[in-house]
């Protein structure tokens, strides 16, 4: 039986492109940082802290300038994150990455139920309401279960691109399933 549990999104995983940097999805991760930095409770948790002042708008415009022609690219599809067990704000960053190179992500983060997951969550549900923000929901899906290969298998064939994150065993594991590609 498998036990997921979606904690952004819903099992109807969706593959849409954008281009890299997209405006929207600048001005989304600009939102994100000013809801983050905002947190009461941040002082708490430095890696969050880290986290809303990587995503901040100078840094990503900066980022942004720093890439090569955003007109001739645009993203691959669908892409796998599997984020390290050990390191709970990781998955942002991947999700990150994966929304500025302008592809939809499903993203696994660790089993563990680290509170800086379920912050940055909260604040990117909180961020996904605003209506302006209607397409990005389709982008984006946070899931979280543990030891699941009949699911990771199920998510590697429809995905375009994975990312994963964590030791030997666990890359030689996921890249023995097939994929889309």
């Amino acid at each position: 039986m498998m036990n997921i549990r979606y904690l952004i999104g819903s099992s109807k995983i969706n593959r849409y492109s954008r281009i890299p940097f997209d405006d929207l999805i600048c001005e989304f991760l600009s939102d994100f940082s000013s809801v983050l930095n905002k947190s009461k409770i941040l002082k708490d948790y430095p890696d969050i802290k880290t986290l809303a002042f990587w995503c901040r708008k100078g840094n990503i415009q900066c980022l942004k300038n720093n890439f090569i022609n955003t007109k001739l690219r645009f993203g691959l599809g669908l892409t796998f994150h599997i984020a390290p067990s050990n390191i709970p704000i990781n998955f942002a960053y991947s999700l990150i990455f994966g929304l500025l190179s302008g592809n939809s992500n499903i993203v696994k983060v660790p089993s563990n139920n680290y509170e800086q997951v379920n912050i940055v969550c909260s604040s990117l549900k909180k961020i996904l309401k605003k209506k302006k923000y209607n397409s990005l929901k389709k982008m984006i899906t946070v899931v979280r279960y543990k030891d699941c290969n009949d699911f990771t298998k199920k998510i590697s064939l429809i995905s375009d691109a994975r990312i994963i994150w964590g030791g030997d065993k666990t890359i030689s594991t996921i890249r023995s399933f097939p994929t889309d590609q």
